[in-house]
């Protein structure tokens, strides 16, 4: 890594309506390093990638780029200049071709003409020097999977010769092999002397791509240049959030024991999982652990009536759930994987996405109660600690965190006996997080069963009751939380079977 300093913020402000979003930054980034950005939602993340990237001009404070003070009037200056930003959710045009995609903006012409065969040839060997020359640079960016869309957007970078990259959550929708392929990226591209600032949620990545860290809390810098695989992760917490690891996770009150709410016996689609049985019971709370594609979503999917199973049954208080509209009125909710595409009307107030579930209970002689509406949403809001408690706001200007929250909501308001939570705390800080696990534990405590999957493993332990291990499609092991760890878990995420000397 190099000791030259390719960026540096000092005292960086930014501020809008009633909002300071930035509140005198401090940040340093050497050529050919991973500097990772952390911080809960609303700490002023967002806000300082798009500075850098010129969607938004600093209000005060000095950007220093390559020695030379910086203020991009638009995202194509900022590009020009040699810095490039990989957003979370990625900015592709899905009918265009991935060479069309990778040089958007600076087309190669000439006589007014796009030269789409120089273009794709260029394209061709930037994938090439990315490990992907598999990808076709005529290929429509819509037909291929989130990761290869994630390369796109690097070949885009590259393709502007920039010598910083910003990466926002670049693994959010990554399998664990597509993970490693993108570290693999990254310490290419740092070893030609790019710098990476990086961000994540997941502590464990920061130990294994990170070679500085800088926290912002609340639009300040609260801690600059720390050790990425040294620092505790309790100092890394407490700076984010000023609490301590400790109170993660709620504590787990022993609970009584009581005959299961939902049973499921041989449940099985072809291609995607075969002979799931497993049982919650009313005040429960069952993690299933496994792989990204071991069949984990499908089977919440299929319990919830979204997809129909070739065999086996569902029943809920012993009564046989055929289909989704059954599983509602019965009592099951879920709140899916994607929360964004699938499950919340962005644009629609607050308000209106809790009572999505129990519309039918505001509606009086054709007409809708909105005041009503608002009322129960407001009362919902309270209980979760949902920020800002404003119900009439659209929901896309919340938070991550707060927007899950919403997706909860919506099935407390309907009475929800048994809840199917499929990655509740994706993209999530950890502060939310924190909260968020407050809810699903007091949700069990007041009864309601509780059935979730999650790709971290420590989540899984920490706020389960009981664990399921899912491999290949199939469940194949169970054990109390208390009484399986998190090496025994991978072991059978991995193998399928317990390492020797393990317990049973």
């Amino acid at each position: 890594m190099s000791e030259e300093v390719v960026l540096r913020l000092t005292d960086v402000v930014k501020t809008f309506p009633g909002v300071r979003a930035l509140d005198g930054v401090q940040l340093e980034v050497r050529a050919g390093e991973v500097h990772c950005l952390l911080g809960q939602n609303g700490a002023g993340k967002s806000t300082l990638i798009k500075t850098l990237a010129g969607v938004h001009h600093a209000d005060g404070g000095e950007i220093t780029w390559l020695g030379e003070p910086f203020a991009p009037a638009t995202p194509q200056a900022a590009m020009r200049a040699g810095i490039a930003t990989i957003y979370q959710e990625l900015d592709l045009v899905d009918d265009l071709s991935v060479a069309e995609n990778a040089f958007l903006g600076h087309e190669e012409s000439r006589f007014g003409f796009t030269r789409r065969r120089a273009i794709a040839s260029r394209t061709k060997e930037i994938l090439a020097r990315l490990g992907h020359e598999h990808i076709p640079p005529r290929q429509y960016v819509r037909n291929l999977p989130a990761a290869g869309k994630q390369i796109v957007s690097m070949a885009r970078a590259l393709s502007h010769d920039a010598r910083l990259i910003v990466m926002d959550e670049p693994s959010a929708v990554l399998a664990h092999d597509e993970v490693e392929n993108l570290f693999r990226i990254i310490r290419d591209l740092t070893s030609h002397g790019i710098a990476v600032i990086y961000i994540s949620h997941r502590l464990e990545e920061i130990r294994e791509i990170g070679d500085r860290v800088t926290v912002l809390k609340d639009g300040r810098t609260t801690a600059a240049n720390l050790p990425a695989r040294t620092t505790p992760t309790r100092d890394l917490v407490s700076k984010m959030t000023g609490r301590t690891i400790e109170y993660v996770f709620p504590p787990r009150p022993p609970r009584e024991q009581r005959p299961p709410l939902l049973v499921v016996e041989g449940l099985t689609r072809e291609g995607e999982f075969a002979d799931a049985s497993l049982t919650v019971a009313p005040g429960e709370i069952v993690g299933i652990a496994g792989l990204v594609g071991s069949g984990r979503s499908e089977l919440l999917e299929t319990i919830f009536g979204a997809r129909r199973p070739d065999s086996g049954t569902i029943t809920l208080d012993g009564k046989r759930v055929r289909s989704l509209g059954t599983a509602v009125r019965r009592g099951m909710g879920m709140a899916p994987e994607e929360r964004k595409s699938q499950a919340l009307l962005l644009d629609e107030p607050v308000y209106k996405n809790m009572t999505l579930a129990s519309f039918s209970g505001f509606a009086r002689a054709g007409f809708t109660d909105a005041g009503g509406e608002r009322k129960a949403a407001e009362s919902t809001a309270d209980k979760l600690e949902l920020r800002p408690r404003d119900v009439t706001r659209p929901v896309r200007t919340l938070s991550g965190g707060n927007q899950q929250k919403v997706v909860v909501g919506r099935w407390l308001l309907g009475d929800t006996r048994l809840l199917l939570l499929d990655e509740p705390t994706r993209g999530v800080d950890v502060g939310a997080r924190a909260e968020l696990y407050q809810v699903i534990r007091g949700l069990a405590e007041s009864g309601v069963g509780v059935l979730l999957v999650s790709s971290e493993v420590p989540e899984v332990l920490g706020l389960a009751d009981r664990v399921l291990v899912m491999r290949e499609g199939r469940l194949v092991h169970e054990a109390p939380a208390g009484e399986i760890d998190e090496d025994t878990v991978l072991d059978l995420v991995m193998s399928g079977s317990l390492m020797e000397g393990e317990p049973a």
